[in-house]
């Protein structure tokens, strides 16, 4: 019972910290449109640290969204390229030994720890701001600034995040 409470606190704790770094983002002009560096994907790290990442980053990316004013299209498939992100974050940093899922830390984790969310959303995104929202541009266009803002955000920014939290993770998250 303990894990599934700490679980659901995490995710929620996640989501409540996605959007709110969404807003700020907002708030400078750099969370929407063909130029994104949404601060939030930096915590896309943090599926490398906890399961409950993964649906705290998607329900934080849907919210923000949402009240970003995204149209519905954006809300489920940028959504969708977050999940994806998180998702293959978890992945790409654990291993299953004896039926459990485990962290493997390392040099090698933590540089492909932030590879799955730029390349779902490098990939994803572009489509949404050509066909859903009809920005002027190719999608390879897009693809490249989606792609650096997404670099920035989740290679600069996740990074130092990754580091930042690498000395205290057992104590941080313990589900």
């Amino acid at each position: 019972m303990k894990k599934n409470v700490l679980f659901l606190t995490y995710g929620a704790v996640i989501a409540a910290l996605y959007t709110v770094l969404t807003l700020l983002a907002g708030s400078l002009n750099l969370a929407n449109g063909v130029i994104q560096v949404r601060f939030s994907e930096a915590l896309t790290i943090l599926a490398a640290f906890t399961p409950a990442a993964i649906p705290g980053l998607w329900v934080g990316c849907i919210l923000s969204n949402i009240l970003t004013g995204c149209h519905y299209l954006d809300i489920v498939f940028g959504s969708l390229a977050t999940l994806i992100g998180a998702v293959g974050t978890y992945l790409l940093t654990h291993s299953r030994k004896e039926g459990k899922w485990v962290f493997k830390p390392g040099k090698k984790s933590m540089f492909l720890a932030p590879l799955p969310p730029v390349l779902a959303n490098t990939i994803i995104v572009p489509f949404i701001l050509a066909y859903v929202y009809q920005f002027e541009g190719s999608i390879p266009f897009f693809m490249v600034t989606v792609g650096a803002g997404e670099i920035l955000s989740c290679y600069v920014l996740g990074l130092v995040l990754y580091n930042a939290l690498m000395p205290s993770k057992d104590q941080i998250f313990k589900a």
